[in-house]
């Protein structure tokens, strides 16, 4: 399996980074590294626990220092004690294996599907932010999770059927009132690199419908509503594979839009879509709500709009009562709104 951030650095990075890894496998309480700053370690074990999602044990490291010596100290501080991790390790192990079973045999974004769609029904946010959230511990474990843990749990099921996934993190952004950072993956479908975002579409969600807003975005469409990467990355450079272009979900033409309303009317149904018919303006937008709500009155219902801006995406549903607006707008973000927990709680943390 290659790492992508090992693979990144240079030869004495490696060689810390494989001094650190195997000293936390082996959850030593001390072990010597490649003497380095404390900030290149710091760098080192960050990116080893992007590479690494099973190290989700680890919170931080302090070292001591011998002035005549090659190497440093290294000694990690660990989540919870050494037969804690253990038990943790063997009920990660299995869940992971038991998740991964049924898309075995899938092609390569059916099981990009799959671990979106697990993501979506069954994570939910954590307002708390416990420890555990930012690790692959929240979401497959608990049902709770923020967007780091959701990112490394994408990773670790991609992980486990061979589909390549790295996590990114993105800067926080004060000035625009981004206070934290935030991470999602990018992963390589069919030879090509495309950014998924399940947290973002997490958000999105709910009322038994899964959005596809951020799977497989090239860089122009994710830094719509992203901040740049603080690590090297991959260009995604395609937008072949976006899902509502795959799903013919993704319309030029307002008539196309009036006669899939009209269908999924029928189908007593919402519509989600993507319009790209050119800029969505707020003169387009507002065709396009007029347009839904005609259509809608023609059966004796009335539309309801959610519109995720940035991306150019609508939820739609058919309602019996006009309802309080017509349209709303959505922020993708981290979201607090989600299903019940898991149904295979593991050991309690």
């Amino acid at each position: 399996m290659e790492f992508y951030y090992h693979s990144r650095m240079g030869k004495a990075w490696q060689m810390a980074y494989h001094a650190i890894l195997t000293g936390l496998e082996e959850l030593r309480p001390a072990f010597p590294v490649p003497r380095l700053e404390m900030e290149e370690l710091g760098q080192i074990l960050f990116q080893l626990r992007l590479d690494h999602p099973e190290i989700f044990y680890v919170t931080g490291f302090s070292c001591r220092v011998h002035p005549a010596a090659s190497t440093v100290e290294f000694l990690p501080q660990y989540l919870f004690d050494r037969g804690k991790i253990r038990e943790h390790q063997r009920a990660m192990s299995a869940r992971i294996a038991k998740l991964a079973r049924p898309a075995m045999d899938k092609s390569e974004v059916e099981k990009e599907r799959y671990i979106h769609d697990f993501i979506c029904q069954n994570v939910r946010y954590d307002k708390l932010k416990k420890p555990y959230s930012h690790e692959i511990l929240g979401p497959l474990g608990q049902g709770v999770s923020v967007c780091e843990g959701i990112a490394k749990a994408v990773k670790a099921l991609c992980d486990a059927l061979g589909l390549w996934c790295i996590v990114v993190i993105s800067e926080n952004n004060p000035d625009k009132g981004i206070r934290y950072r935030h991470a999602w993956n990018i992963v390589r479908i069919g030879g090509q690199y495309y950014h998924l975002d399940a947290t973002f579409d997490n958000s999105l969600g709910g009322d038994g419908v899964i959005r596809y807003d951020y799977f497989n975005l090239d860089d122009k469409k994710i830094f719509r509503d992203h901040e740049p990467i603080l690590t090297h990355a991959p260009a995604c450079t395609q937008g072949d594979r976006f899902f509502y272009r795959e799903q013919k979900l993704s319309f030029t033409k307002q008539e196309e839009v009036g006669r899939r309303a009209l269908q999924a009317i029928r189908k007593k149904k919402p519509l989600v879509f993507h319009w790209r018919g050119g800029y969505l303006t707020r003169d387009v937008l507002g065709e396009l709500v007029a347009l839904l709500e005609r259509a809608a009155q023609e059966k004796g219902l009335h539309a309801q709009v959610k519109v995720n801006w940035p991306q150019a995406v609508l939820q739609v549903s058919f309602v019996p009562q006009p309802p309080g607006s017509a349209l709303t707008p959505q922020q993708a973000n981290e979201g607090e709104d989600a299903p019940a927990p898991l149904d295979e709680p593991l050991p309690p943390l």
